[in-house]
């Protein structure tokens, strides 16, 4: 992968329901490059935060960003790692 995981993840997004899936469901959401994928996303999330990745979902907004959400592994905080990327 000759990508950057700076180049991927664009950044945190600290909208209300976004923070409540930290919250409830142990899942950061982030803003992506459009051209990145699952995959992608997920490397640069492990990369960047030193976290295990269970799933990613992705969507396009209405503003026609792209939007991952990120399911942590279970040994990982979502909460904690929200905390440190200044979002709680």
């Amino acid at each position: 992968m000759s990508k950057e995981p700076a180049d991927v993840i664009i950044g945190p997004v600290s909208s209300e329901s976004a923070l409540e899936r930290v919250e409830r469901e142990n899942k950061l959401t982030f803003i992506v490059s459009m051209s990145s994928n699952k995959a992608d996303i997920k490397w640069a999330v492990e990369k960047l935060y030193g976290v295990k990745v269970k799933s990613v979902r992705t969507m396009i907004t209405t503003s026609s960003e792209k939007k991952a959400v990120v399911a942590l592994e279970k040994e990982f905080s979502a909460s904690e790692l929200a905390t440190k990327l200044g979002l709680l």
